[in-house]
């Protein structure tokens, strides 16, 4: 049962600051873990993204536990795959206080209604590189891990992309369930 003070909502512009504390926190986290790491993202490109309401937020107790950012579109990651029905998810973030609390799933949740919503089959997301601990935590929230695949299109992605062109891709196919 979802925490009742837990709220999912776009964000708005005056979240910037706080979007961009929780991307330098995932930078230092994946430092300190020897992961790829996350490239720094300009005001402008998360400014554009959440007025194209793609930016989204995990409120809990009044402050942001938890951000990421949706497409409607991903070829450069998934190919042939892309076929206007699917949402993607990328670059969650979380409160360092906050980790630990497992929030893939409300999010996975919130994405799956979010899909149906928008007459969208599939709910993606990928990561880079093997991380076994996000595998393990996506597959525990219902994603079906479809393996590493070696990415070749990456000039219009964020650079970690180029850095790292082996990339794990998840999807849970919200049709299996009718």
């Amino acid at each position: 049962m979802p925490d009742p003070l837990m709220l999912i909502q776009n964000c708005i512009a005056s979240d910037i600051k706080d979007i961009l504390f929780l991307y330098e926190a995932a930078r230092e986290l994946q430092i300190k873990r020897k992961m790829v790491v996350w490239p720094f993202f300009e005001s402008s490109f998360i400014e554009k993204e959440i007025n194209g309401k793609r930016q989204w937020k995990l409120i809990l107790d009044g402050r942001i536990a938890c951000n990421w950012a949706i497409a409607f579109s991903d070829p450069q990651i998934w190919g042939g795959l892309d076929k206007n029905d699917s949402i993607y998810i990328h670059r969650i973030a979380t409160h360092p206080l906050a980790r630990g609390k497992k929030f893939i799933h409300p999010l996975t949740e919130w994405a799956k209604g979010y899909a149906l919503e928008k007459g969208k089959r599939f709910v993606r997301l990928d990561t880079l590189g093997n991380n076994t601990r996000l595998i393990e935590l996506y597959c525990s929230a219902g994603y079906e891990f479809l393996g590493m695949h070696r990415l070749t299109d990456t000039i219009d992605l964020p650079r970690h992309y180029q850095d790292e062109p082996n990339c794990c891709r998840f999807e849970i196919d919200l049709g299996k369930a009718f």
